[in-house]
């Protein structure tokens, strides 16, 4: 009985260190814990937790492509963690995970296509101004 315990330790302690880590998702409600091997790489990280994600039904969307994101530690550098770094090697256990930015195409001076125009904004403001217009409409009192 006690040869099996030891067989068990030891064939753990080849796997490395298990760690729980905990990502905030840029637009989620809350943030996704569990459980990874400290050694496991920035994107495989992000390809279980999009997997994870999608699994819990969660909004927003992310789809499951990992390398339309990036991971950051909150309170360290400002820079990404490398997708090939190892999860663990700076000792953080919350992360950040938030979409790559997307370049922007500019409109302006494009004559490709003579009868097209500029596309229009879908509203006239910002959500602020929204929200001002729907907390002015007033129910007249009887």
């Amino acid at each position: 009985m006690l040869m099996g315990k030891n067989k068990k330790v030891g064939a753990a302690a080849g796997k490395g260190n298990r760690i729980l880590i905990t990502v905030n998702v840029i637009g989620s409600a809350g943030p996704m814990r569990f459980v990874v091997d400290e050694r496991e790489t920035v994107r495989s990280v992000i390809e279980t937790l999009l997997r994870s994600y999608a699994r819990e039904g969660r909004l927003p969307v992310l789809g499951s492509d990992a390398e339309g994101f990036v991971m950051f530690c909150p309170g360290a550098e400002s820079d990404a963690l490398s997708p090939c770094e190892a999860i663990g090697a700076k000792g953080f256990r919350t992360f950040m995970l938030c979409k790559k930015p997307q370049p922007v195409k500019s409109l302006v001076g494009d004559n490709t296509a003579p009868g097209k125009h500029r596309l229009a904004r879908r509203g006239t403001g910002s959500w602020k101004s929204w929200i001002n217009k729907s907390l002015s409409l007033k129910i007249a009192p009887h």
